[in-house]
C-alpha cells in the first residue's frame, strides 16, 4: 500500500492495529484534508492502542486524539499526547464528559463494541455534540447481520438500519413519517461503503425549487 496512511498501517511500527485493508483508501478519501491541522478526534474502542498510534502518525502533532474503552488495561496501551478514558460507549453521561474534557468534537470513529444498539445510542449521544462540518464514521457495520452483535435481518437497532433511518429523515421535507434523527436539518451527506458509514454534519435549510424560464 503506497498511500501515506497505507504505509503507516503496514509499517509494523508500534502497537498492533487491526483493520480491514479496504478501509484505508476510504479513510484517506474523507480524512486527508485534516492532516497537519488542529482538530479533535474521538475513537470509540482502543484495543491494543495501535489505531490511535496510526492516527497520530497520519494526522500529526496538532490534533487532539482521545479514545474510550471499557477495558481498564488500555490505559497502559496509549502514550501521550494521545489520551484514553475508561467507560462504556453506551453511557451518554460518560461520553458527554469526555467531549467536554476534549473541548469539542470534530471527528468520531466508532470502532467499539460493534453491537448495534451501542452504535445507535452512541450516535444519538455524540452527533449532537459534533461540530459544524464534522465527520461521524461507523466502522465494521457488517456486524449488523451477525446475531452475536445483536444483528440480523429483523433487528431494528443496527448500524445499517440507522443509515436507512437517516435516509428517511434527510428526506423528511417530502413525507410525514416520524423523524428519529436530526438528519432533516443537520446531515448534509451520508456515504455508504462496504462496512463503513461516513456522515457529514452540516446545517441544511428547507430545499428550494426554482423554475428558470427561457427568454
Amino acid at each position: 500500500m503506497e498511500s501515506p496512511l497505507g504505509q503507516i498501517f503496514c509499517s509494523g511500527d508500534g502497537r498492533p492495529v487491526d483493520k480491514w485493508v479496504h478501509y484505508i483508501p476510504i479513510y484517506e478519501r474523507y480524512l486527508e484534508h485534516l492532516r497537519g491541522s488542529s482538530f479533535k478526534m474521538l475513537e470509540i474502542g482502543v484495543f491494543q492502542g495501535g489505531s490511535l498510534d496510526m492516527w497520530r502518525s497520519y494526522f500529526g502533532d496538532e490534533c487532539t486524539l482521545f479514545g474510550v474503552d471499557i477495558d481498564s488495561k488500555t490505559v497502559d496501551r496509549v502514550s501521550p499526547p494521545n489520551q484514553v478514558r475508561i467507560g462504556s460507549q453506551d453511557d451518554p453521561a460518560f461520553l458527554a464528559d469526555v467531549v467536554r474534557e476534549m473541548g469539542g468534537l470534530d471527528l468520531v470513529l466508532d470502532d467499539g463494541s460493534h453491537v448495534g444498539k451501542h452504535q445507535w445510542s452512541t450516535f444519538e449521544t455524540l452527533f449532537p455534540l459534533l461540530s459544524e462540518g464534522g465527520l461521524y464514521i461507523i466502522e465494521d457495520t457488517h456486524t449488523s447481520y451477525w446475531w452475536q452483535y445483536g444483528g440480523g435481518q429483523m433487528r431494528r437497532r443496527t448500524a445499517n438500519n440507522l443509515a436507512k433511518q437517516i435516509i428517511d429523515d434527510m428526506h423528511a421535507w417530502y413525507h410525514k413519517r416520524k423523524q428519529i434523527t436530526a438528519a432533516k436539518t443537520q446531515i448534509d451527506a451520508m456515504h455508504i461503503h462496504d462496512s463503513i458509514i461516513v456522515i457529514e454534519k452540516r446545517t441544511r435549510g428547507k430545499p428550494r425549487r426554482v423554475l428558470i424560464e427561457t427568454r
